[in-house]
């Protein structure tokens, strides 16, 4: 798989990669960490809420992320589109934010005083979409478990819902909550679409740097053995280059050959040559003479038997 029509989930990748990286480098992950209490309670850091979507707090949870993004924000881009996906990620961001306020306001006097770093909650809010959209390709059971393909990428999202418990966990049923939301269409935020001026400095300034998004090509062509096709100086370059598809002419006698009767069908009967032999055509081509088999000269005798025997035995020579 590829990041085709898919440049939206690429830039998510990257940022959320290069920003933890370095916080990490540049030891400024204490900037991304949000508290109910100091932080938003007692000094009034009401930032903390929307930049500590922009970085993890360790590296096993940026690996969890990225591979659910490359496994699932891909086809959820292509079956959005990349401007509805955009919209739908800042809108997913929006409501998190304002969810994760709530909840701290409401349970941090019982351990939920804590948010956990990094945008999981645009993590599961895709997961959800995932859910609802893709349908299953395969099913399968082990130990009697029935499973199908996504389940490997439920199965990831599992282990970053329980990394940090019990934020995580929190965290995990915000974005299910906001992906929730999303889709029911509540308050039109389905229909919402990032303004046209963003849409035209993010493809002028950010599609540079995203980079191609081009599918890897699928070449025809396969090298022999090296060492089977070495070269007479010595050195082991192979300058054969050899196809695997087919040209033009060689199909067209692949399907000839298909549609071609067998040979025994080819083969010429007894009856055209007993008639070519009274009609004297046989004696105009060149052709070997064979000693017939005592079964076949009783056939023909017994299915012709007002010709004489030197007759079928000349036949059955020039067969």
């Amino acid at each position: 798989m590829s990041f085709e029509n898919a440049a939206v989930s690429k830039g998510l990748i990257a940022t959320f990669a290069l920003t933890s990286i370095f916080a990490g480098i540049f030891d400024i992950k204490h900037y991304f960490h949000l508290q109910f209490v100091p932080h938003i309670s007692r000094h009034h850091q009401y930032w903390r809420l929307l930049i500590h979507h922009l970085a993890f707090s360790n590296s096993s949870d940026l690996f969890l992320a990225e591979l659910i993004l490359y496994n699932v924000g891909v086809q959820i881009e292509r079956q959005f589109g990349s401007i509805k996906f955009a919209s739908f990620t800042f809108v997913s961001l929006l409501v998190s934010t304002l969810l994760e306020l709530v909840s701290l306001l409401l349970f941090h006097r019982v351990g939920f005083n804590h948010i956990s770093l990094g945008p999981s909650a645009l993590i599961f809010s895709i997961l959800y979409q995932y859910s609802r959209i893709v349908p299953p390709v395969y099913a399968y059971r082990i130990f009697g478990v029935p499973l199908n393909n996504k389940s490997v990428n439920y199965f990831l999202a599992l282990q970053l819902a329980i990394s940090r418990l019990p934020s995580s966990l929190l965290v995990a049923f915000i974005g299910i909550l906001s992906g929730q939301i999303y889709r029911s269409d509540l308050a039109g935020l389905n229909s919402y679409r990032l303004p046209l001026s963003i849409i035209r400095l993010s493809e002028r300034v950010l599609s540079p740097l995203i980079g191609s998004l081009r599918p890897p090509r699928r070449s025809n062509r396969a090298l022999p053995d090296a060492a089977q096709t070495r070269n007479n100086d010595g050195m082991g370059r192979n300058e054969e280059v050899i196809t695997t598809a087919r040209t033009p002419r060689q199909a067209a006698n692949t399907r000839n050959r298909d549609i071609a009767p067998p040979a025994a069908d080819l083969a010429p009967s007894v009856m055209r040559e007993w008639v070519d032999e009274l009609t004297g055509r046989a004696d105009r081509e060149n052709v070997g003479l064979r000693v017939p088999t005592d079964a076949e000269i009783t056939h023909l005798t017994s299915m012709f038997p007002t010709i004489g025997r030197e007759v079928i035995v000349a036949a059955l020579q020039r067969r």
